[in-house]
């Protein structure tokens, strides 16, 4: 059971890494005017469970700011993505009691 915690938890790295990195290649784009990462794109990893990275990106990077959608989504996926992980660590946690 610990093992499937943990492959839980590398999952949930990894998608928020990803969304946090994709945010940072947009805006280097973005300042660069060269061809950008689709908004579709980057809010589709930001709902497949990387909210946090989403956020983080958004925040750290200044990018998508001035956006409402965006700030909006970003937030909302953000504590859906925080509230999955606490349920997923407490159902693998009440399996093993």
């Amino acid at each position: 059971m610990q093992a499937l915690i943990s492959i839980v938890g590398i999952v949930f790295l990894v998608a928020n890494v990803w969304t946090f990195v994709l945010y940072g290649i947009d805006k280097r784009r973005a300042v660069k005017n060269k061809w950008r990462i689709p908004e579709k794109t980057l809010l589709l990893h930001t709902w497949l469970l990387g909210g946090v990275g989403g956020l983080l990106g958004m925040k750290l990077f200044h990018h998508k700011t001035q956006h409402k959608a965006f700030i909006i989504s970003c937030w909302m996926s953000f504590v859906l993505t925080c509230g999955v992980m606490v349920w997923v660590l407490l159902c693998l946690t009440a399996v093993t009691v």
